[in-house]
């Protein structure tokens, strides 16, 4: 089967055609619908999924009630994927933060295909190595760079994932992802407004000037970027 007519998930295009033919049967396609919880954080991972579209947020929850997002996963790795080969928890909830589609299939069957396919359980690792690595780096940039910046990179990761400038979003649930308070959130997002980098109404957010919106992105960005070339080559 040609990687033309496969689901739009990285991992799944870049399978050797023996190993798709494998997995193949076990998967299903299924609705990604926003603020749906995939996986509870401290329990065995069920199903894991391969998003063609939208975002799911890893998130991790504090004594306090407070939430920080510690990565974001779309179309280019794995929603359970570290927990689903060694049959332990996750460490954070995942959570649709925009709605999309996925192919999903039981941890058990992803388990036993990485057990005895070789070439399937090094391509995994590669990609569980850059959610590691973006996790790393997010952790790194919500204590080190400001606002503007973090806003500037998590939006442009979403522009990533979904394909479009168009996204919907709230600031209360950009503040939530980036660990700080709405209020400055809606400073930020007003400044650029009034720049002329995004569009913003109620519940969506529009991207009207990329280039000045990479200017206001931190390193992060692009390092994340060039860990996931690194390890599981450039997005076509």
């Amino acid at each position: 089967m040609s990687a033309v007519s496969r689901p739009p998930n990285r991992l799944l295009q870049a399978l050797p055609v023996a190993e798709y033919e494998q997995l193949h049967p076990l998967l299903e396609t299924v609705e990604l619908t926003k603020d749906t919880v995939l996986a509870d954080a401290g329990a065995p991972v069920q199903r894991v999924y391969l998003p063609h579209s939208g975002v799911v947020s890893m998130m991790v929850h504090l004594s306090d009630g407070q939430s920080v997002e510690i990565a974001t996963v779309g179309r280019d790795n794995i929603v359970g994927v570290t927990a689903a080969l060694d049959g332990g928890p996750l460490f954070a909830d995942a959570i649709v933060a925009v709605p999309g589609t996925a192919s999903v299939l039981k941890a058990e069957d992803f388990r036993e295909m990485a057990d005895r396919n070789v070439v399937f359980r090094t391509l995994v690792s590669r990609y569980e190595q850059a959610l590691t690595a973006q996790t790393q780096q997010s952790v790194a940039c919500n204590v080190s760079h400001p606002v503007e910046a973090r806003l500037s990179r998590w939006l442009l990761r979403a522009r990533d994932l979904c394909g479009s400038e168009a996204l919907p979003l709230t600031q209360e649930m950009l503040a939530q992802m980036i660990g700080v308070r709405r209020n400055a959130v809606s400073i930020v997002a007003h400044g650029f407004q009034q720049a002329g980098i995004l569009r913003y109404s109620r519940g969506h957010i529009e991207i009207t000037d990329i280039d000045g919106l990479r200017k206001a992105s931190c390193e992060c960005y692009a390092t994340v970027k060039a860990h996931a070339e690194q390890l599981v080559g450039a997005e076509d």
